[in-house]
């Protein structure tokens, strides 16, 4: 019997490594704490940690500090203190109703390493192995860009939330610091997807579905429930249901089958404008299309797993 004992823990002991092993390594850059979606999106992630190794979220634009503490609260509620947190560039002090999610909270502390010095370290080290999320403005991929200029051609993807590629309008990751996006675009090596204003914006998340997270009754899903009630506080009445937009930038690796994409040349004008080139070679990845009840219905799926 100790025998069988020994050898069923050696395999368990293995096959963990194995498992652990498969896990794609992915870094999270956000501004978590204005628009609720980020908050969605940061659930998701966590809720996928079967297909993730998440390395470290780093925190965007604004009062990056005050995003932090939303962070670090999110994680502490759902017993998870292994991953780390980092600051960006502070860039502004406007708040947001969610910023009082975090107010005061001191029990994790984010690291002391700052959020471009963390990208820069970690895609030096794994050349070829991680994916960059960027769900946000983009101040922290032009310190990237300063610190290293071949940095980013050094993760194995990047997907962002980033774009208004259908409509001609200026989307807000973009107009929010416009030198910051063009440094950002500018500096890509066809290495990049992109989830746009049409495609993100498609995923409403109704009251039925926000009821059915509140029901879920899990540390992550309690954290999304009041983060939502923050967010709603001096919305306007026909304003109040959730876009993820930020979702669906990781649904292009969970699950790309849900997609329709197509390559092209991509720059950022002087008024923030995404503009497509068709007569030049592609520097970048875009979606045009997502299957809406598909995508909502497997999001749904992963929320149940919150921890």
């Amino acid at each position: 019997m100790k025998r069988i004992s020994l050898f069923t823990l050696l395999g368990f002991f293995v096959f963990s490594i194995s498992y652990g092993a498969d896990k794609q390594k992915i870094i999270m850059d956000c501004d978590l704490g204005s628009d609720v979606d980020d908050a969605f999106a940061v659930v998701m992630m966590l809720a996928a940690q079967d297909e993730f190794d998440i390395l470290g979220i780093c925190m965007d634009y604004g009062d990056t500090e005050a995003r932090g503490r939303v962070a670090l609260r999110m994680l502490y509620e759902a017993g998870i203190d292994d991953i780390p947190v980092f600051i960006g560039r502070k860039t502004g002090d406007k708040p947001f109703g969610q910023y009082e999610y975090g107010r005061g909270f001191d029990k994790l502390k984010p690291q002391d390493q700052g959020a471009a010095e963390f990208i820069v370290t970690s895609l030096n080290a794994c050349p070829g192995e991680i994916i960059l999320f960027t769900v946000g403005p983009v101040p922290n991929m032009k310190d990237v860009i300063a610190l290293d200029n071949k940095a980013l051609s050094n993760s194995k993807h990047i997907y962002s939330m980033f774009g208004d590629y259908h409509y001609g309008a200026k989307e807000w990751n973009v107009v929010a610091d416009i030198e910051s996006s063009q440094a950002f675009i500018s500096n890509i090596d066809n290495n990049i997807s992109l989830s746009g204003r049409k495609v993100a914006g498609a995923i409403r998340w109704d009251d039925e579905r926000c009821k059915q997270i509140e029901d879920i009754d899990s540390p992550l899903s309690n954290a999304i429930t009041e983060l939502l009630r923050l967010w709603r506080i001096n919305r306007a009445e026909d304003n109040l249901t959730p876009v993820l937009w930020d979702c669906t930038a990781l649904g292009l690796v969970l699950w790309p089958e849900l997609y329709e994409t197509r390559e092209v040349y991509m720059y950022v004008d002087d008024e923030g404008h995404t503009v497509i080139d068709e007569g030049r070679e592609p520097n970048c990845e875009i979606a045009t299309d997502i299957d809406v009840d598909e995508f909502r219905k497997r999001l749904m799926e992963l929320y149940m797993k919150c921890p």
